[in-house]
């Protein structure tokens, strides 16, 4: 009993010490007193959004854990090692997409080796869907497979807006890029992906009614020294799959190193998902510039696609 009140004496005093030392941390400020969070910033990680199976219900990896299953994704996901004719890596065959060299997925975990950036529900899982948001996804397949025009397409594939861009920014393959500049009046978030850009005010209201932006209506205050962002009244749904107008999106950014940043979010949309939910990951500081991400210009396959499925109309069409 007494190993057993050291070990847990030691345990506190380990982490009282780190949280000490995470806290003394005294980051730069503006003119007006608060955290500097400008610079270009990435988040670029191989830790999943959601905890994977092949972890079982850890929340938490081993060093020598984590190294093995960094060495077994790292050569899941490289695209160069795929067998076309075979496919992989979600890919059936014949699909696979950029050589790995496009790819800037990130190679390693997150510090903490975290199995999932979601932290709440303690599953790291995304909740359950509704009921409401199944027959919508539903109601959206059946468009797609007919693709009755250009709305049938995803968001993405429109260049209109992605899921890693967000709002919220989340993992994935490429363009994880992001630059913020900050004044005392706004705090503006530009995505390298599509090239998105996001002006916060800062200590204003909502617009009253809904918002005619695809990023929604965002509005931020000071917690101390995290910056927290309040978006909503969305515009038709966000690029995140099954969200809707009704999404209530909390951002906060701290600053927790010279070069880190910590971005977490919460998501609560009930019509969608059965409970809200939250996510946390690390931004580092890049020295590289944004590039420019001319998604519309570049788009032919978006033609091709539209042109396919009309062919494939008309060929049905004929064989009546």
């Amino acid at each position: 009993m007494r190993n057993g009140r050291h070990l847990l004496i030691g345990f506190i005093l380990i982490f009282s010490l780190g949280s000490a030392a995470q806290s003394a941390y005294e980051p730069p400020r503006t003119s007006s007193g608060h955290p500097d969070l400008q610079g270009i910033f990435t988040w670029r990680t191989l830790t999943p959004l959601e905890r994977p199976d092949t972890v079982g219900d850890r929340s938490v990896l081993s060093e020598q854990e984590a190294a093995e299953w960094v060495s077994f994704e790292n050569r899941r996901q490289n695209r160069d090692l795929i067998i076309d004719s075979v496919g992989g890596a979600s890919y059936p065959p014949g699909v696979i997409s950029y050589n790995e060299f496009w790819y800037e997925r990130g190679n390693n975990t997150i510090e903490d080796r975290r199995t999932s950036l979601i932290t709440d529900p303690p599953n790291g899982q995304i909740p359950a869907l509704t009921e409401e948001a199944l027959a919508r996804r539903r109601e959206v397949a059946d468009m797609r497979e007919t693709s009755l025009g250009p709305e049938a397409r995803p968001y993405a594939e429109r260049c209109i807006v992605t899921r890693t861009s967000g709002p919220p920014m989340q993992p994935g393959s490429y363009n994880l890029n992001v630059q913020f500049v900050q004044t005392e009046d706004y705090f503006m978030i530009m995505n390298e992906m599509i090239h998105n850009v996001r002006v916060v005010k800062m200590d204003k209201p909502h617009r009253e009614g809904r918002a005619l932006y695809w990023e929604g209506d965002s509005v931020g205050r000071w917690d101390g020294d995290t910056l927290v962002i309040d978006t909503k009244n969305f515009w038709k749904g966000t690029a995140f799959g099954d969200s809707t107008p009704n999404m209530h999106l909390i951002e906060r950014i701290t600053r927790i190193g010279s070069d880190t940043l910590r971005y977490e979010f919460t998501i609560e949309d009930p019509t969608t998902w059965t409970e809200p939910w939250t996510a946390s990951m690390p931004m580092q500081r890049m020295d590289q510039p944004i590039y420019e991400y001319a998604c519309h210009e570049g788009n032919y396959g978006f033609d091709g696609i539209m042109a396919g499925i009309r062919r494939l109309q008309l060929e049905a069409e004929q064989s009546y």
